[in-house]
């Protein structure tokens, strides 16, 4: 049982993207695009992109592009920062509020069918245990990279 438990944490992930990605599809929305979105939305207005990068889980130079093409589509404006002129910070434009108002609903849909027949003590079960996971996971990455 253990032993896939593995394949279900990259299966699971993969699987939630898709059926959102799916219903975001007639909106023109790539995953990369509505996930950086939802995360500076989420995040709140002027994040440096350094953080958004690292919220989203990709390296910094990689978001870049997907920046530039939300800042094409009137979506994000990127402004120095006032303390370091090198950090650009993100913000939403009021351009973007009804498509992520949409991707939310879209998002809540679909958070609401995937989690169908849990509930909130499982739920909170669930998440309390991803995060031991993940604290685990993060506490092995720490001591591999001081050997």
């Amino acid at each position: 049982m253990h032993q896939n438990i593995g394949l279900q944490l990259t299966r699971v992930p993969r699987l939630w993207r898709a059926v959102i990605d799916h219903r975001l599809a007639p909106l023109g929305l790539t995953q990369t695009r509505w996930i950086t979105l939802y995360t500076l939305w989420r995040l709140g207005d002027g994040q440096p992109q350094c953080d958004l990068a690292r919220a989203i889980g990709v390296e910094a130079p990689s978001l870049v592009r997907t920046l530039d093409q939300l800042s094409e589509q009137g979506l994000i404006e990127r402004c120095p920062c006032d303390q370091d002129r090198r950090t650009k910070r993100v913000f939403l434009t009021p351009a973007a509020t009804p498509l992520l108002e949409r991707i939310d609903a879209v998002v809540t849909q679909a958070r609401s069918e995937m989690l169908a027949g849990l509930n909130d003590e499982d739920v909170a079960q669930l998440a309390s245990l991803l995060s031991r996971i993940e604290d685990n996971g993060l506490a092995i990455q720490a001591r591999e990279s001081d050997d």
